[in-house]
């Protein structure tokens, strides 16, 4: 694993297992020109939610930041820890598992240029 996947992951980590702290110029940045994208996958797939996660190098800390973005079927948004919570709501129990699975694939779309969404089904 390279040493830049393995810096994404940590931040992914950070963001999505520590608690750690998401920043909303990210968010601002990767997600808001893609909102209505990002709904009309939501639609077209029938989910009852969709999630998406990034992270790029701060140019000026020099440290990996996270931002994150969770769209309800509703059209409600989620930004940064709020969607996080609400992750952990829907996946009631299995959200750290779930997280822990899917993290080092995550790194490694994010590594590649990829941007690593999922779409969600209530039970």
């Amino acid at each position: 694993m390279t040493s830049a996947i393995t810096e994404i992951k940590k931040a992914l980590e950070n963001a999505l297992l520590n608690d750690g702290t998401m920043e909303q110029l990210l968010y601002e940045y990767e997600f808001e020109e893609i909102l209505p994208e990002l709904v009309e996958t939501l639609t077209a797939d029938k989910d009852d939610y969709l999630y998406a996660i990034t992270t790029h190098k701060n140019d000026v800390t020099g440290n990996e930041d996270a931002a994150m973005v969770l769209i309800a079927a509703s059209g409600e948004s989620y930004i940064n820890e709020v969607a996080r919570e609400k992750l952990k709501e829907i996946w009631d129990g299995a959200y750290v598992k779930n997280i822990k699975q899917l993290i080092p694939g995550y790194a490694k779309q994010l590594h590649e240029g990829d941007l690593p969404m999922n779409g969600l089904r209530s039970l």
